[in-house]
């Protein structure tokens, strides 16, 4: 399944961006290929006033593979690339996006596809304004409420009025062409107090990925998730937090999301080969699957499933 999975440490030298231990390189066929970017809650690690041993010792020695959730796809064919949510840490995951692509390809990408108005998954167009980069028309697409809230709340309206971005209007259960790949956005049950949540289906040339990195909850969907993962490739799957006991003191009913132990309990009937398509993303800074030698990775793998790590790199 894998094209190549490597991990990916990032440094930053000089104020440039460079990698060490590996270079990520697509490998050199046609066709698109897609990369991990990040697979943390919106929050990220170390996380903002956290003072458990989870984040502790991260914020004087950042760990360098911890960024908040994104996708990058490189499309060889038509030369672009895309972006799966503008995180926090955009500067540095499109800096990695346009080096795991060439020098062919602008530092901005072709088009970013955002699923909600939760701060991980928008924030990061900030970087494209004013103060920033000043990048000039890169296409963003959003669903409806999405694109009327960026286009009348600031800061955000001053990107679309600067024309820093291209608003593109999505409809649920539209295909729209990005480069030569197909993305299809579908509604899922969220906390949406300023815009619906989205997935998206990301269909390449060879192979199809599902991208769910928020749902309250599975049984809450309108759709079949056994049936959405038999229809791809990949499932990148809501893996917020892995079992109830990682808040102490919150009402979990207020955050709901899928357990990652309620996912596997869900799909531990479905042959192995669906199992291995299963890729948990968007972990809370508390989830112990964060670290790969964790005893719930190790269980994780042991089912059959997968975290998404950051560097992974995947045919489409």
């Amino acid at each position: 399944m894998y094209v190549r999975a490597i991990s990916l440490f990032c440094l930053a030298v000089a104020g440039l961006f460079s990698l060490s231990m590996h270079q990520a390189t697509p490998p050199e066929a046609p066709g698109a290929f897609m990369i991990v970017l990040g697979n943390l809650q919106d929050g990220g690690s170390p996380h903002a006033g956290c003072k458990r041993e989870c984040c502790r010792d991260f914020f004087d020695q950042p760990a360098n593979d911890r960024r908040v959730v994104s996708l990058g796809v490189y499309d060889r064919t038509a030369k672009q690339t895309f972006l799966f949510e503008a995180t926090p840490d955009m500067p540095s995951q499109m800096k990695m996006l346009k080096t795991f692509a060439s020098d062919s390809v602008g530092e901005a990408p072709g088009g970013i596809f955002i699923s909600h108005a939760h701060i991980g998954h928008y924030a990061g167009l900030m970087h494209l304004g004013k103060e920033a980069m000043d990048a000039r028309g890169v296409k963003v697409y959003t669903m409806p409420r999405m694109k009327n809230y960026l286009e009348n709340n600031g800061p955000w309206s001053q990107l679309v009025n600067r024309k820093n971005i291209a608003l593109q209007e999505l409809n649920d259960g539209v295909p729209v062409k990005a480069g030569s790949i197909e993305v299809t956005p579908v509604l899922v049950p969220h906390r949406d107090e300023f815009s619906e949540t989205v997935g998206y289906r990301i269909r390449g040339n060879k192979k199809t990925a599902l991208f769910i990195p928020d749902i309250d909850k599975w049984e809450k969907w309108d759709k079949d998730i056994v049936q959405e993962i038999s229809q791809v490739d990949y499932a990148f799957l809501d893996a917020t937090f892995y079992d109830a006991t990682e808040l102490p003191g919150r009402k979990m009913e207020e955050i709901p999301h899928p357990f990652v132990v309620e996912s596997m309990a869900k799909f531990d009937t479905l042959p192995a080969r669906e199992r291995s398509k299963i890729y948990f993303i968007h972990l809370n800074h508390t989830n112990p699957a964060i670290l790969p030698d964790s005893p719930a990775s190790q269980e994780i793998q042991r089912r059959g499933y997968h975290v998404a790590r950051f560097g992974d790199i995947l045919e489409l």
